[in-house]
This record gives C-alpha cells, structure tokens and sequence, in this order.
C-alpha cells in the first residue's frame, strides 16, 4: 500500500475542510468530488471521503444518493488497494461505479506532480 504523497493530501486535507467548512450544500459536494477524485488509489482517504458524502446524502434526506454511497464505501478501500478504480469519477451514484470522467486540469497536475506552486 502506498501512502498519499504531500502534494496530493494538501489538497485534499484542503477540500476536504472546505467541504465540511461550507454552508453551500452544492459547493459542499463539489469539494468533496475534487476530494474523491484524489482520494481513489489511497483505501482510506476513498473511504472516509465516500463516509463524507453519505453524510451529506443523509442530511439532505436523499435515499438513492445514500445507498449509492453504502455500496461505495463497501467497495472503496477493496478497489484502491487492487488499483480498480475509473480514474477523475466524482464518487457520486449519478457518475456510475466504473465511470471514468475527464479530470479537472489542477487536479492532474497535482497528482502527476506537475502543479504549479
């Protein structure tokens, strides 16, 4: 298992506050997608985002969103660790399980380590 490089969990640690740290249910889910799509090939970084959104799911009173996100956080940590997962997928039960969705520039350049500082 390979621990999440620095440059990866500074920006996750940072969406992941802003999630928690924001009043905007909307913003809340795109930070914690930007958070997932850095979280994926790291088992509990992925888990404990997919415990995030299945928190807000819950508040919201959303069903479909929150059982997509128990069948995620059940098979989360498994596909980071056999490095099973669709790369730049938001983590959401509207993208699908095995999506793969184009990734934000910023976030590329963070995880390839060619971010600008």
């Amino acid at each position: 298992m390979t621990a999440m490089p620095d440059r990866i969990r500074s920006v996750y640690t940072a969406e992941m506050t802003a999630a928690r740290d924001t009043a905007d249910d909307n913003a809340r889910w795109a930070h914690l997608e930007r958070a997932h799509i850095l979280s994926q090939p790291y088992p509990w970084p992925h888990t404990r985002n997919h415990l995030a959104m299945l928190t807000l799911a819950l508040r919201q009173h959303d069903r479909r969103e929150a059982l997509g996100q128990i069948v995620r956080i059940i098979v989360a940590a498994p596909g980071s660790l056999a490095g099973r997962y669709p790369e730049g997928n938001t983590g959401r039960t509207r993208a699908g399980l095995t999506t793969r969705m184009p990734m934000p520039a910023d976030l590329a350049g963070t995880i390839t380590g060619t971010r600008d500082r």
